[in-house]
């Protein structure tokens, strides 16, 4: 009697188990500032070298933690934007370790998404 082998239900190749190199450790923070212009943000220092930027119509902010958000385990950057009356704000967290490319890229993606009224 002959019974027909079961196909696998997960196939991959040899090429598709091969290791990759992934981007690691914080980076260079200037790339997610650098998005910003003075017409429409605010940029503050604070006295614990902690970065703050927000919009002039106050509804966007980025907060940027070198050594970790107070009161937060391993928050390093924070990104918000408050809702309106009608719609839901959102916040987007990043650990310290976050590669700046990565938090760039979500700035540069939440920025893309406003439009001046």
């Amino acid at each position: 009697m002959a019974v027909a082998p079961v196909s696998p239900a997960f196939y991959t190749t040899v090429e598709a188990l091969r290791l990759r190199e992934w981007q690691l450790g914080p980076g260079q923070p200037t790339l997610v500032f650098n998005q910003f212009g003075e017409r429409d943000f605010s940029l503050v220092v604070d006295d614990r070298a902690d970065v703050h930027v927000n919009s002039k119509d106050g509804r966007f902010y980025l907060g940027w933690f070198p050594l970790g958000r107070p009161g937060t385990s391993g928050e390093g950057w924070r990104i918000a934007v408050t809702g309106t009356a009608k719609e839901p704000g959102y916040h987007i967290s990043f650990e310290t370790e976050t590669p700046a490319d990565i938090v760039a890229a979500a700035v540069t993606r939440v920025l893309e998404t406003s439009r001046r009224l």
